[in-house]
């Protein structure tokens, strides 16, 4: 399984995974069309799938002309109000791509429909992947991944429409209880902000210093500081420390 991480907006990251076997590719978040449709062209493979973490404009606002440019596109999520939706999830279920299996997590707190999709390979030795897609984070791991706006590199989602006690749960129940090696793939670039934040709820953490230098270098030279791992996160990201 290959990720590929593609800036695109202001801040926000959609992402290309790849079988590579079949030499298939599943999408999440499509949010430029045009942009996705050049990488695929470039790393030669067919586009068949589209998994979107919620319903928001940037993270699904390309899922309607992909369908149009690409028959037989299949889209799924778990948020009737995501466009061009063909395929409508639940907690828990399990897909297949080739080698590549997904699992969904429902996630609520940034919006009541936000999916996680946590993907891995059999018989691989690459950590698991994690895609989050919320305003702040996406998790990802070479074994399973993950991606959206429920948890993001040192922060989480903003409560749009869920309650405080959904993301606690979203994040510390089903998406913190994950293998520590799985990949962090989010769906905004705002690291260096949430890491500010996480400094003031800790001043004295050495290691929320040492990721917000990083963090601040990466930025500078204009890199994506995804991914991370789970269990980095627990290091630094006070919305997982909570239990710790």
């Amino acid at each position: 399984m290959k990720v590929k991480v593609i800036s695109v907006l202001e801040d926000n990251y959609m992402y290309l995974v790849i079988e590579e076997n079949t030499r298939e590719a599943i999408a999440v978040d499509a949010t430029v069309p045009k942009r996705l449709l050049e990488i695929v062209k470039k790393e030669e493979v067919k586009l068949t799938t589209i998994l979107t973490t919620h319903h928001h404009w940037d993270h699904s606002r390309g899922n309607e002309e992909l369908v149009q440019l690409c028959p037989g596109l299949r889209v799924y999520g778990a948020d009737e109000r995501i466009g061009a939706l063909t395929h409508k999830l639940t907690h828990n279920q399990e897909l297949k791509f080739g080698a590549i299996c997904v699992r969904c997590l429902l996630t609520p707190g940034h919006t009541l429909g936000h999916m996680c999709y946590f993907m891995w390979e059999d018989n691989c030795p690459d950590a698991p992947a994690v895609f989050s897609g919320t305003w702040r984070c996406f998790f990802v791991l070479h074994t399973p991944r993950s991606q959206g706006d429920a948890l993001f590199i040192g922060g989480c989602g903003r409560l749009l429409e869920g309650t405080a006690e959904q993301m606690y749960r979203s994040l510390n129940e089903t998406l913190g209880t994950l293998p520590k090696e799985t990949k962090v793939f989010c769906g905004h670039e705002h690291t260096v902000r949430n890491l500010k934040f996480a400094l003031k709820v800790e001043p004295d953490n050495e290691t929320v210093k040492t990721k917000l230098a990083w963090a601040k270098a990466r930025d500078d030279d204009d890199i994506p500081t995804v991914p991370s791992t789970l269990g980095e996160e627990f290091h630094y990201n006070p919305f997982l420390r909570v239990v710790n």
